[in-house]
């Protein structure tokens, strides 16, 4: 499959380019390794919502059984068995190749988030597990998307879908604590103007065996508990049990002989919860709220227009709460109506956070409408007939579509309009499978374990050099930023001769280097 640009749309953009936010029309597929030179091993959190598969979407994309691509693929790694697939497959067969990319787009501390239901839930924790690796599994999330049953179902009501988590590293992936409830503070009491601040107790006992957690106590009033509830053991020590009565940590009720409980203060706490795998309703939103948010940004011309089940904004802030930090890139390559990059800039307006988004939609009238279109209303604010003034979160996005051609045309040469840019975002990808992040004003593009790599194209050393610098000579050599180590150096040709191993030098010869 071959490298494709990104084009912009200016008419289409919103605010400031330098956002560094992005709305992809096109083929995700083609979309994701487009965008692979660029934010490859950048990616802090992806949220994917692609279809679940139930038979009533109509999803068609462009690499379907009777493409090329998934024809091959089929037969090099499916088998015969492909000939005849069902709808399973077929899904599979979508889902594959573009969970392939998105692994690359992770950051080592990255994490992907994937909606799904019962319908392929199960061969996606499998098709997950062969991409991400077993051993990097996180969790798998209910959430409560329907505020009441559906009287409606044939056998139970489905009140829940799922989101898979995998982290690219599960092993060192830690989530972010979330913001501690009105409720759980609420719990926090100073009946004993403790001068340590509000409490609250927890337990002394357990039921995990302790050696040294059986013994007795005498209470404040001089009652003596023999020892602690039955089948259970004090939590601590004789002595640290002392020591924290000593230290006015054990409560013994308000009438001081009750069974003693641990004091816990607030400011003692974590400052935050650990994340739960039951997301209800009331926390995180339902769809009919994703819904009504929806119909609030965006004017379908008619109700069969409308998404029937877009996910609420408060839904994908949990997952950012929990799998960023403030400036993180997250990417979303089933984007539909928009609510990742909406949710990115709602968190960032509470907790002055700078996160970018990256959102690919396939179909150009929901991309430009609905996807482009919300985000639009979302940054710049909105009215209308079923809401009062909204303010906008400010902000920006840059549109852009996907080239018709791709990077190289017909007779394999690197195509007449490619800029030294974008040339030197695939170089640095090829050579070293990460994305670019440098200036592009340089043919020195950066350094890498240890090795300088080089680039001439498109006359970046202009008139001081041999034919604008693409060829790679002992003048143009000369010119080039000085570094002490290896160094790669990609160019149309070489007339270096002996030189150039003499001087620890790597030639690689574009466009035939470049594996597009």
């Amino acid at each position: 499959m071959p490298f494709r640009l990104l084009e912009p749309v200016p008419e289409l953009s919103c605010g400031a380019a330098e956002s560094g936010n992005l709305i992809v029309q096109g083929d995700n597929l083609h979309a994701l390794k487009a965008l692979l030179p660029r934010y490859a091993g950048q990616v802090k959190c992806i949220y994917i919502d692609p279809p679940y598969n139930t038979g009533n979407e109509g999803w068609v994309y462009n690499d379907n059984v009777n493409s090329p691509e998934i024809c091959k693929w089929l037969g090099e790694v499916v088998g015969r068995e492909g000939e005849t697939l069902d709808r399973h497959d077929r899904w599979l067969c979508m889902m594959y190749p573009r969970l392939v990319l998105l692994r690359q787009f992770l950051c080592e501390d990255g994490a992907i988030f994937v909606s799904i239901d019962d319908n392929e839930v199960a061969t996606l924790r499998l098709l997950m597990d062969e991409i991400f690796g077993a051993k990097n599994f996180v969790a798998t999330v209910l959430w409560q998307k329907v505020y009441s049953p559906k009287n409606s179902a044939r056998h139970l009501s489905e009140d829940h879908d799922y989101i898979v988590v995998y982290a690219a590293k599960a092993d060192s992936w830690k989530p972010n604590l979330l913001p501690r409830t009105e409720e759980q503070n609420a719990a926090y009491k100073n009946p004993d103007k403790d001068s340590r601040g509000i409490w609250k107790t927890s337990d002394l006992s357990a039921r995990n065996y302790y050696s040294e957690g059986t013994y007795s106590v005498t209470s404040p009033t001089g009652r003596v508990i023999d020892a602690p509830p039955k089948g259970r053991y004090w939590t601590v020590s004789k002595a640290k049990f002392e020591e924290l009565d000593r230290d006015s940590r054990i409560w013994w009720g308000k009438d001081g002989g009750a069974i003693p409980q641990i004091k816990r203060f607030l400011h003692e706490v974590k400052d935050g919860r650990v994340p739960q795998t039951m997301w209800f309703y009331g926390e995180v939103g339902h769809t009919q709220e994703g819904k009504k948010e929806l119909l609030e940004l965006v004017d379908f011309d008619t109700s069969a227009d409308v998404f029937i089940t877009p996910k609420p904004t408060r839904l994908i802030q949990r997952i950012l709460q929990i799998a960023t930090d403030r400036d993180s890139i997250v990417l979303d390559s089933f984007a539909g109506s928009g609510t990742t990059g909406h949710a990115v800039l709602k968190q960032n307006t509470e907790d002055g956070g700078t996160r970018r988004f990256i959102q690919v939609e396939m179909d150009s009238g929901i991309a430009r409408t609905v996807t482009a279109g919300r985000m639009q209303r979302v940054i710049a604010g909105y009215c209308n007939d079923k809401v009062a003034a909204i303010e906008g979160l400010g902000g920006g996005f840059q549109f852009c579509r996907l080239s018709a051609e791709p990077l190289f045309d017909a007779e394999g040469q690197i195509r007449r309009d490619v800029t030294f840019a974008q040339l030197a975002e695939f170089v640095w990808f090829a050579e070293t499978g990460t994305g670019y992040a440098g200036q592009s004003d340089s043919p020195l593009l950066g350094v890498h374990d240890g090795r300088a790599i080089y680039l001439l194209y498109n006359g970046i050393l202009k008139d001081r050099s041999v034919a604008g610098g693409n060829v790679l000579t002992g003048p143009v050599f000369d010119l080039l930023p000085k570094f002490a180590g290896p160094k790669v150096i990609y160019a149309a040709a070489n007339r270096m001769g002996g030189r150039a191993a003499r001087l620890g030098l790597t030639f690689k010869q574009t466009p035939y280097a470049l594996d597009v």
